[in-house]
């Protein structure tokens, strides 16, 4: 027995409510007041292959468990710096709602639910699904746009169609190549056969897609790849996890060997948020039942706190040189 007289409140990674992060809930979107707003889209009916996508903002949820002590910030030790700190106001909205079998009336909810947490000011991070959930993120992106996409993944995804399926999660970036609010698009961690047919590569550089491999940018390194992004403009980041390596994220429905590494994807999405404003970003592809030791849910959830991090960070610094000017 202890003999302290005050006991602290750990909230460990094992208790309470599996919330992201164990940010507090806002599930009605009308009353959403938040700085970043958390939002599943459970919806895997645009996959060719393996299902499981759909549990995959459950299983986000339960690897950032693991990176959840406090809410008071994270301390990194490599940079001696405090991120996600007190002042800023996360909240998890829970999920779109699904409609089995209408992939249609799915899209639509979460366009709506996207428009929504855009309408309120807050930044949408969203959790997928498999990659098809992208189509309507863009879309309810309109007003926050225009933008550029900055793409991590092992796929092009910029097929037409497939017998008239135009709407899954391979042809999810072609899509948003014909929104006007979308503007260049950069695809990074592209590899692989069978990954697009040569038509939807040539239909992707017509367009002006920037295309690199994770052998080319590792050539280049991480500093000349952020240089092909337009700085001080505004970015859509989607992720798809089989960008990664599956040695270190195998629970997806797509793996391809030959991926990136976790802190080469560290590196470039701190990159990306100093080199200008990201409005929101996905993370897809997560297939929680292929995850045997959970590690590929940890992976997705320590890369989009990473993001969140990075992100408000800049806000933060931004803030303060425009405080300090004004004192001047």
């Amino acid at each position: 027995m202890s003999n302290r007289k005050e006991k602290d409140f750990l909230n460990l990674p094992f208790t309470g409510i599996c919330t992201f992060g164990k940010y507090p809930i806002c599930t009605d979107l009308d009353q959403l007041d938040a700085d970043v707003a958390v939002i599943g889209v459970p919806n895997d009916m645009g996959t060719q292959w393996k299902s499981g996508a759909r549990m995959g903002p459950r299983g986000i949820r339960e690897g950032s468990t693991l990176y959840s002590f406090g809410l008071d910030g994270a301390y990194d030790i490599e940079k001696d710096i405090m991120y996600l700190g007190p002042d800023w106001k996360v909240v998890d909205c829970g999920d779109v709602d699904m409609v089995h079998g209408d992939l249609l009336q799915c899209m639509e909810n979460t366009e709506e639910a996207i428009k929504k947490i855009v309408s309120k000011g807050a930044m949408p991070v969203i959790l997928g699904g498999d990659h098809s959930i992208t189509i309507p993120v863009g879309k309810g992106l309109a007003e926050a746009g225009p933008f550029h996409v900055i793409q991590i993944d092992a796929h092009l995804d910029w097929a037409d169609h497939r017998s008239g399926q135009r709407y899954g999660h391979g042809s999810c970036i072609r899509r948003l190549s014909e929104m006007d609010h979308v503007d260049k698009i950069f695809q990074f961690g592209i590899r692989g056969i069978s990954s697009s047919k040569k038509e939807d590569v040539d239909a992707a550089r017509e367009y002006g897609s920037v295309i690199l491999s994770p052998r080319q940018m590792r050539k280049m390194g991480i500093e000349s790849v952020l240089e092909q992004i337009p700085a001080g403009e505004r970015y859509f980041i989607t992720i798809d996890i089989d960008g990664l390596d599956p040695s270190i994220a195998p629970a997806t429905g797509t793996p391809s060997p030959g991926g990136l590494i976790y802190d080469e994807v560290n590196e470039l999405l701190e990159g990306i948020a100093k080199r200008g404003q990201v409005i929101g970003f996905d993370m897809v592809e997560v297939a929680p039942p292929y995850d045997y030791a959970g590690m590929t849910g940890q992976v997705a959830a320590r890369l989009t706190l990473d993001l969140m991090s990075f992100i408000l960070k800049e806000r933060e610094i931004v803030s303060a040189t425009k405080t300090e000017k004004i004192s001047l």
